[in-house]
């Protein structure tokens, strides 16, 4: 007769319940118990029943070391972040955070304080330190970018707003396209041309969204005036709209953030310019606030928590099946239309 549960259990208990005593238990191998860990497909039902019903006698419960070992993995993936605290970076990360535990994945997030080589390599290292599957990095700016690719140890990685030279598959909002829309929605409203303040040097979103404006306004004959650069912050849209402000010519704005268009809003009022009678504003990405402002500010909105999801499937489509790296993605963005937008004043 085979041994009664009660004593499988207290030998198996005395030193740890392995995946070998399920084997055991089961009448199976051990790689069998490793594709039942993994949901592979090739199991029979009545084998994979068999299996679960012994880790449950034996109460069985897989470490990440185990799962590791069935199956190569960590089945942990690293983030690396920059300028985490503001609204789209924060919104792509809790994107990955939300997919990634859906597929089974814990995640590990280096935020940077600096936009080095040094810095970002460090990061990798770290997180490959950890055991990380691959790299999702949320690389805004393109001295990240190179310094990615310096860093590149040979594992899966995914970046956010460019593909560095064709080495990694990218996932991205269109910010050329939404720019374009904006601009182009306050020419229609009869604005002979549109001001732009534009986001910092060197930030990838920020040129793509200064590319669109500049090809909206050449395509309609419209005067391109220099754009004023920011930092993305409230205190730079609001130092920058002062100057906006004491422009008599001025009629419309496109702000290249909502954070700067917050500040924007409050030297135009400031200075007893009306939105929209005498100055329409539009902003980018559509923060929570941007529908509570007064007046509500028209804005491109960027769906970053479908591009955390993206940005999942596409590491989780690596792992699997190792696709061409250049592969990109780029998520649609949307024109929402609200108050802070009207008809040109000029006659």
């Amino acid at each position: 007769m085979g041994e009664p549960t009660r004593t499988r259990r207290r030998r198996a208990s005395a030193r740890g319940v392995v995946m070998a005593d399920v084997a055991r238990l089961a009448g199976v191998s051990g790689q069998t118990v490793s594709r039942v860990l993994n949901d592979h497909p090739r199991v029979r039902p009545e084998t994979r029943e068999r299996v679960r019903a012994a880790m449950r006698e034996l109460g069985y419960r897989p470490t990440a070391s185990a799962r590791t070992l069935a199956s190569g993995r960590s089945r942990t993936l690293g983030v690396i972040s920059f300028d985490a605290a503001r609204f789209g970076p924060a919104a792509t990360l809790a994107g990955i955070n939300e997919a990634a535990q859906a597929a089974g994945y814990l995640v590990g997030t280096v935020a940077l304080t600096a936009a080095d080589q040094a810095a970002v390599m460090d990061a990798v290292d770290r997180l490959l330190g950890q055991g990380a599957d691959g790299i999702i990095a949320i690389a805004p700016q393109r001295s990240v970018g190179q310094a990615l690719v310096e860093a590149d140890h040979g594992i899966p990685m995914v970046t956010l707003d460019k593909s560095f030279g064709a080495r990694f598959p990218v996932v991205a909002g269109d910010s050329a396209s939404g720019a374009r829309r904006a601009t182009e929605h306050l020419l229609r409203l009869g604005h002979r041309t549109v001001r732009h303040i534009a986001g910092p040097v060197g930030w990838i979103a920020a040129e793509a969204r200064l590319d669109g404006w500049r090809v909206a306004l050449e395509d309609a004959g419209a005067e391109v005036h220099e754009p004023l650069f920011g930092d993305w912050s409230a205190d730079s849209g609001y130092d920058l709209g002062r100057r906006v402000a004491d422009d008599p010519e001025v009629t419309a704005v496109f702000v290249s953030n909502d954070q700067m268009a917050v500040g924007v809003l409050r030297a135009l009022h400031e200075a007893g310019r009306r939105v929209p009678e005498d100055v329409s504003v539009v902003g980018y990405d559509d923060i929570p606030e941007a529908a509570h402002l007064l007046p509500p500010l028209t804005t491109v909105r960027t769906d970053f928590t479908e591009i955390g999801r993206r940005c999942l499937t596409l590491m989780l489509d690596q792992l699997d099946h190792s696709p061409e790296p250049g592969v990109r993605v780029d998520v649609p963005t949307e024109l929402v239309i609200r108050r802070s937008c009207g008809a040109s004043p000029s006659p």
